[in-house]
């Protein structure tokens, strides 16, 4: 399993459009092949930070979605109200329990 950690600081004027673009593409990005969770959100210590929880069931399905027009097109509409180049932290996971 891939999970990826996106953080990335905007202008906090500009805060509430990106999180409301990262919202509206997630119904796409989640549909995809080996998507298990795509979580947009505000970090609530700060007025700038934004980030995007992922999980993928593999490797090639996150390698796809980077490679993806979707991908592609947020970048393009997201980083120029980027305050800070973005971080994204990627792991290799293995899922051990899913407790209901």
């Amino acid at each position: 399993m891939r999970i990826a950690h996106l953080f990335f600081s905007v202008d906090p004027a500009r805060r509430a459009e990106a999180l409301a673009l990262l919202v509206a593409e997630a119904p796409a990005i989640r549909a995809m092949k080996g998507c298990m969770a795509f979580m947009p959100f505000a970090d609530p210590t700060t007025e700038t930070g934004l980030g995007v929880l992922h999980e993928w069931e593999t490797d090639a399905d996150f390698t796809a979605y980077t490679g993806s027009e979707i991908f592609a097109e947020t970048g393009r509409m997201l980083r120029p109200m980027m305050s800070a180049a973005p971080v994204s932290r990627r792991f290799d996971a293995e899922l051990v329990q899913t407790v209901n």
